[in-house]
């Protein structure tokens, strides 16, 4: 059954994917100044909703650890993941950064340390501002009124409001019976219903939706990062017109790659973040989810509030429903 069959023309309203069009920014229904889109079906009754439902008894961790060596997006020549001491105890007692004395020193063990890493690595969340059309983000921004020399001043994370909502998880890999979905594996909504007949689950405005394509078991070997299976726009269309606040997976970048378009190297996220109004969650593990086949549960989410950046860092947890 087409997803649009069942949500109301009130609902479809507040659907920023049905006002859509190819390769075009949408203008938010929300508003001229609006920065969150589809996040704006989240509120005070569906927060308390779903939190009287949560089982807090059992967590489950959806994030990954960042370390030396960890995969990441590297097809750009960004940086990966490095973290360094900035204070080791000895190295107190020797330098004395603190102008302290000696005997304090070598009571006080001091350590401390800094990192520098891509926004996007790791289990993170991608912003509007990460991908648009012809220098405009979601809501007409632009990069000419709206990016200074930093960062945007427009859609940054630090806009988004934690998010606490029902989330589904649609495990791909599982439908099929495989470990993990082959290289390039396109995602449409063929194997996205399939999942929901298969699990007994459906999907309704305002939900978390989290594929699970296997890409976990490769993890973190660097072949984590190659060819990955994901979703494709046809599957992106499905989960947004079903009125999706936030679409994410356990693969790098949520969509299929290589790109199957021949001019757009990153449709899914384009079409998410520029024309239906969807944040992205990537590299999220969802391994245990899948193995307890808890398809439907307590989601809750906050990224780091990094003024102005095309992603930030996330710790999302699921929780089992009552």
């Amino acid at each position: 059954m087409c997803v649009a069959c069942v949500i109301d023309e009130a609902t479809k309203a507040k659907i920023i994917a049905y006002g859509a069009k190819f390769h075009e920014v949408t203008k938010s229904p929300y508003g001229s100044d609006d920065e969150i889109g589809m996040l704006h079906l989240i509120d005070g009754t569906s927060r308390s909703a779903i939190l009287g439902r949560a089982d807090a008894s059992k967590m489950f961790d959806l994030s990954v650890d960042h370390f030396v060596g960890m995969p990441g997006w590297f097809g750009a020549g960004d940086q990966p993941y490095q973290i360094w001491m900035t204070h080791t105890p000895q190295g107190e007692i020797v330098a004395n950064t603190m102008g302290v004395s000696a005997e304090a020193n070598e009571l006080v063990a001091y350590s401390g340390d800094s990192i520098s890493m891509y926004t996007h690595c790791g289990t993170h969340i991608d912003t509007f501002n990460h991908f648009g059309y012809k220098g405009q983000i979601f809501n007409g921004f632009t990069a000419q009124d709206h990016l200074g020399s930093r960062a945007w001043q427009k859609c940054g994370p630090e806009k988004h409001p934690p998010i606490l909502a029902r989330g589904v998880l649609l495990d791909v890999a599982g439908l099929h019976g495989l470990a993990t979905l082959p290289p390039s594996h396109a995602v449409g909504a063929a194997d996205i219903t399939g999942c929901l007949k298969h699990q007994g689950v459906e999907l309704r405005p305002g939900d978390v939706v989290l594929l699970r394509t296997g890409q976990m078991a490769l993890w973190p070997d660097m072949a984590f990062t190659k060819n990955t299976p994901g979703l494709n726009r046809e599957g992106a269309e499905f989960l947004a017109k079903a009125g999706a606040v936030m679409i994410g997976a356990d693969n790098l970048t949520l969509e299929q790659t290589p790109s199957a378009h021949d001019l757009n190297f990153f449709p899914v996220h384009t079409y998410l973040l520029a024309e239906a109004g969807v944040p992205i969650l990537e590299m999220a593990q969802l391994d245990e989810l899948a193995a307890e086949k808890l398809y439907e549960f307590a989601f809750f989410g906050a990224c780091i509030k990094l003024r102005g950046a095309t992603g930030a860092p996330m710790r999302p947890v699921a929780m089992p429903l009552s």
